[in-house]
């Protein structure tokens, strides 16, 4: 049998080098926000049986929400529905064949962060 010579073969592109673009970013944010928001309706969902279940339950319950923590959680979980609102959005307008030209994608990826957390802002206010 034949000695096998181990071939060098090039590395692939790996986070050291690698420089992520703002259209994989976002696009991760919304993956991250979606699972984020599953997170927040199990705490509210909590909270809500903690109601229905006795005076005392709801009180621990009714305390998280109503922490530093679950305000947070909370203004977190109301800037995750902007984002993931704008991120669908922006994508029934690439569906349609719009904006799929690097310029305007980025434009688009800037939009939606700055439009999320604007529009986060003038909830809280608003509330």
């Amino acid at each position: 049998m034949a000695d096998a010579k181990p071939v060098e073969r090039p590395l692939s592109p790996h986070l050291q080098i690698y420089r992520p673009q703002l259209t994989s970013i976002t696009s991760i944010l919304t993956r991250i926000t979606g699972n984020a928001l599953i997170v927040a309706a199990f705490l509210v969902v909590w909270w809500l049986l903690a109601a229905a279940t006795s005076p005392e339950y709801f009180a621990t319950a009714d305390a998280v929400i109503t922490s530093w923590f679950g305000d947070l959680v909370m203004t977190l979980s109301l800037w995750a529905v902007w984002y993931h609102y704008l991120a669908g959005l922006r994508h029934l307008y690439f569906d349609a064949g719009h904006g799929l030209d690097i310029p305007t994608a980025e434009k688009l990826g800037w939009v939606l962060i700055i439009g999320s957390v604007v529009l986060t802002v003038i909830t809280l206010l608003v509330i």
